[in-house]
């Protein structure tokens, strides 16, 4: 106790990591201990292409619907084992500087829906965060079957987001009907981070129970969100299943603020293992 005391107060002496900020992953029903049963996983022991049981991929640039993604982002994305590939006991998701169909830059995105599928739980995903402004890597959820209809009504659960241009920031966000980034109400932090997020290992998750989500760093809460009292899914989309999404973007609305630097490129983020306990 004394210990977690004396950590406790010299992160609050470090920097002011954002609300919800805990020195401990204890925090009631759907704490860590709750949550012990590994259900789904992957390791990444092997070599070559993604697992295609586990993983599946979004392709193109969004076109004609949202391109861009909906966020005037630059990349195409592809199944190219260039893009996306394990190797070394690691994912990896590398963006290079190179034409594809009309876009500067080609990348990855990949999904587990329909191959990983959870309704709550602990979601959790070793990774190594690129660098360089333009950047864009993203650990994140969307409902596999969109039973409150379209974005964002359906809800998205941004577990670790970063931007190249703030290298000592992470953002978690929950978007829903009611709370979502077009009317500016979305529910988040930016936290900004005492010790090196790029180029270095640390585990993202999420706590989800069917009352709140809680969003950590290496085990360092720096968010949660709470199910409002009576709450419908207006503001509640998250008693659903959810599958999880890894990819790194280029530019666009919110990583191109500040322009891109067309030196930098490969970029990748490398995830060491996924694992998912209820």
């Amino acid at each position: 106790m004394k210990t977690n005391i004396v950590f406790c107060l010299l992160l609050l002496a470090a920097t002011a990591i954002g609300s919800g900020m805990s020195c401990s992953r204890l925090w009631g029903k759907g704490q860590a201990g709750d949550f012990d049963t590994l259900v789904w996983a992957d390791e990444f022991d092997y070599s070559g292409l993604p697992d295609s049981t586990r993983w599946g991929y979004d392709l193109g640039d969004g076109c004609p619907n949202l391109c861009g993604w909906g966020n005037a982002e630059l990349q195409y994305y592809t199944a190219d084992a260039a893009n996306a590939r394990v190797e070394n006991g690691n994912l990896v998701i590398e963006c290079h500087r190179r034409a594809r169909a009309g876009r500067d830059y080609t990348s990855a995105r990949l999904v587990s829906r329909d191959k990983g599928d959870w309704k709550y739980g602990r979601i959790e995903v070793r990774a190594k965060l690129p660098q360089g402004r333009g950047t864009w890597p993203a650990i994140w959820m969307l409902p596999t079957r969109s039973t409150y209809g379209g974005w964002p009504n359906c809800g998205e659960i941004d577990i670790m987001e970063h931007v190249g241009y703030a290298p000592d920031s992470l953002f978690a966000t929950v978007h829903t009907g009611k709370y979502n980034h077009l009317s500016g109400t979305q529910k988040g932090v930016r936290a900004k981070w005492p010790e090196p997020l790029e180029n270095v290992f640390r585990v993202y998750s999420i706590e989800w129970d069917m009352e709140k989500i809680g969003f950590f760093a290496d085990g360092k809460r720096y968010f949660h969100y709470a199910r409002e009292a009576g709450a419908g899914p207006e503001s509640w989309p998250f008693d659903q299943q959810f599958h999880l999404i890894l990819n790194l973007a280029v530019g666009g609305n919110w990583a191109g603020k500040y322009g891109i630097d067309e030196t930098i490129w490969p970029q990748r983020m490398e995830i060491d293992y996924v694992r998912v306990y209820q």
